[in-house]
């Protein structure tokens, strides 16, 4: 997969293991197993919810290009 790459943690079960967190079939987290740039919780998560992650996440790219054009100009 091309760079950049992020990953969203939707739920809480994503996040946290929600109701099945301790069980030991369950993680209690998926940021134990890889970086998470962005979590949106709920269970399920509201439509509202979802789309502020991503719009949460597109500044981050935003922020990321910013950078990245700085250390090059310099």
């Amino acid at each position: 997969m091309p760079e950049p790459k992020f990953v969203i943690a939707i739920g809480n079960c994503a996040s946290t293991g929600g109701v099945y967190q301790g069980n030991y079939n369950t993680l209690d987290g998926i940021n134990k197993v890889i970086p998470v740039d962005v979590y949106i919780l709920g269970c399920p998560p509201r439509p509202e919810a979802i789309v502020d992650g991503i719009i949460k996440l597109i500044q981050k790219l935003h922020q990321e290009i910013e950078s990245n054009e700085e250390e090059t100009d310099t």
